[in-house]
């Protein structure tokens, strides 16, 4: 049996620390900071006369942050001279399972932002959202909490309906792997890195077991594949793999 949605809320509620590093962004995925970048990269160049942003699994707020701050140095008006960094005008709707990482995120975000923060608690399958409402949707590893495929549709439908026309919808993720024996290749070197990742050693064999271990109790994740068909399918266009490794890929898509 997975993890019910109340039992990886009471995780998340207790790991809100690990998920406030902007520099680090989620350290346990491949490639996570570059990930991050890219993501809100894409969002600001796709979309750079963004009014309102969505962050979907919002956790710390760290996928917004960096799209503010991408905004933010894109302004063409920025005074190089200012002794203070402007701030950029961008609402932002954050959506959490968690109180403790929406409230965090909330506090940080505030910081950044001239514009209106409204935190939405709850389950990204139960928030209804009004159509046409966003510029910007951002994920990061929460999709991958979908169990079937009514959900992956449902969620992707909802999305693509809450986004105006232009508006681009961008997703970092653990992926799986159509072919058992590329799963078990990609599985394997991202075993070593978890394992590095602590020094090696017995240290980092029970780490890598210990991140092995909560992915099998709580995560369903999708092939890539499968999630771009998708994005077309609900009617996106432009969809594009800004990066890909291993167990993990950004990528996204246009309305």
């Amino acid at each position: 049996m997975k993890s019910t949605v109340q039992q990886i809320r009471e995780r998340f509620d207790k790991d809100v620390e690990r998920f406030s590093n902007l520099e680090t962004g989620q350290s346990a995925v491949v490639d996570s900071p570059l990930c991050m970048d890219l993501v809100a990269s894409a969002a600001v160049a796709v979309t750079p006369h963004a009014r309102d942003l969505l962050d979907i699994g919002c956790g710390a707020g760290n996928y917004t942050l960096k799209v503010l701050e991408k905004l933010t140095q894109a302004q063409p008006n920025r005074n190089p001279s200012a002794t203070s960094t402007p701030l950029s005008a961008l609402n932002c709707a954050l959506i959490d399972l968690s109180l403790p990482m929406l409230t965090r995120a909330v506090e940080r975000i505030s910081a950044a932002t001239r514009g209106t923060i409204r935190p939405l608690q709850g389950d990204m399958r139960d928030i209804p959202l009004a159509p046409n409402s966003f510029d910007i949707v951002v994920t990061s590893a929460a999709l991958h909490h979908l169990r079937t495929d009514a959900e992956w549709l449902a969620l992707f439908t909802k999305i693509h309906a809450a986004l105006r026309p232009g508006g681009s919808f961008w997703i970092f993720d653990l992926i799986e792997h159509v072919h058992p024996a590329v799963e078990k290749l990609m599985r394997d070197r991202y075993g070593e890195y978890l394992a590095n990742l602590k020094g090696g050693g017995p240290a980092g064999s029970a780490y890598r077991d210990h991140v092995f271990a909560y992915i099998a109790q709580e995560d369903t994740p999708k092939p890539l594949i499968y999630q771009l068909d998708l994005l077309r399918q609900v009617g996106f266009r432009d969809v594009d793999v800004l990066h890909k490794t291993a167990m993990g890929a950004a990528f996204g898509a246009v309305k």
